[in-house]
């Protein structure tokens, strides 16, 4: 491509994003949080002129318990791990309270009149797609729903990020009958590698990859993965402020020296992260991310870098044909 372009991609979940893993008791104001900090972000975006793709889960277009009852699909998938189902997690919390930790139409409306912003999905269930008992036809229906409800938005999806970079090649087909044209994959490095299996010392090298390690992380070309879909690495994830100053400032030092090695040699640089990230320490988090639009905003004046979503790197980057 002619500049290189900054691609940022959210994960947008709130609590179908992590109800496996935690009561939703205690991250109630975590999420109330998450809530209030997307306004802001959006503001962030608008002032630097940030196009960014919202990989959103479908579950947060219902309004409320009755309409999610509703649009339960006609197909379910049965995981083995029964704990990793979002119907069956979100039949045992139907209560007012929890409505604002798994719905959002309001948020997902002020995300599409904002100039540059990409809503895309991430399933609509959350939807694993390595886990034992899922299947294609489970997959299919997951995704018809996602559409549905993104088309009474008069949104139309063109680009999906497997939930916890469970990537599944084989599910590229549905993709491509659902109208979708990239997904988002994962780093070529070993420690992104069967992210269903999670080792100890991927954990730690990936950890330790947000502070020191080569600068390497940026590309020049997409592929299509299968006929008419494109995957688009991921270069990094934004981790959130730790607290701990000195390695908070080499953490974003590393991403800015990033940033700035793919504008001068005219290549992608992929950020994502996940909002609710920003749920505890908002202020800081926010702080941090300006210093990175910042930094961005530098570099595209003095090397012509570009911000894209995920639909509109598609539009503009060479793809070489690497089918799977």
């Amino acid at each position: 491509m002619e500049n290189g372009a900054l691609v940022i991609s959210l994960d947008f979940e709130l609590l179908w994003g992590v109800f496996d893993k935690v009561n939703w008791k205690e991250k109630k104001q975590y999420f109330l949080n998450t809530r209030k900090i997307i306004p802001e972000l959006l503001l962030l975006f608008e002032k630097y002129e940030i196009k960014c793709t919202w990989a959103t889960v479908g579950m947060l277009f219902n309004e409320a318990w009755d309409e999610w009852n509703e649009n339960i699909p006609d197909i379910l998938p049965e995981y083995e791990n029964s704990l990793l189902s979002a119907y069956k997690y979100g039949k045992s919390i139907q209560m007012k309270e929890t409505e604002k930790l798994c719905f959002a139409p309001d948020i997902i409306k002020r995300i599409k009149k904002t100039p540059g912003q990409e809503i895309g999905t991430h399933t609509y269930s959350h939807y694993y797609c390595l886990e034992a008992g899922q299947t294609i036809e489970s997959y299919r229906a997951d995704l018809k729903k996602s559409r549905e409800l993104a088309e009474k938005f008069d949104i139309k999806l063109k680009s999906l990020v497997f939930p916890r970079n469970q990537y599944n090649s084989e599910y590229l087909k549905v993709c491509k009958e659902i109208g979708l044209q990239g997904v988002r994959t994962n780093p070529d490095v070993w420690y992104w590698n069967n992210t269903l299996e999670d080792s100890l010392q991927q954990k730690i090298f990936r950890t330790g990859d947000a502070y020191i390690g080569f600068n390497n992380k940026s590309y020049q070309d997409i592929n299509e993965l299968s006929l008419g879909v494109t995957g688009q690495k991921a270069s990094r994830l934004l981790r959130p402020n730790s607290g701990k100053h000195f390695i908070d400032n080499i953490r974003i030092m590393r991403i800015q020296s990033e940033i700035s090695t793919a504008a001068k040699n005219k290549e992608i640089y992929h950020l994502w992260w996940h909002p609710h990230n920003f749920g505890w320490n908002p202020e800081k988090n926010l702080q941090e991310l300006e210093l990175l639009l910042q930094h961005f905003d530098s570099c595209r004046k003095k090397f012509g870098f570009e911000s894209r979503n995920m639909a509109g790197i598609n539009e503009i980057t060479p793809i070489s044909k690497v089918h799977e």
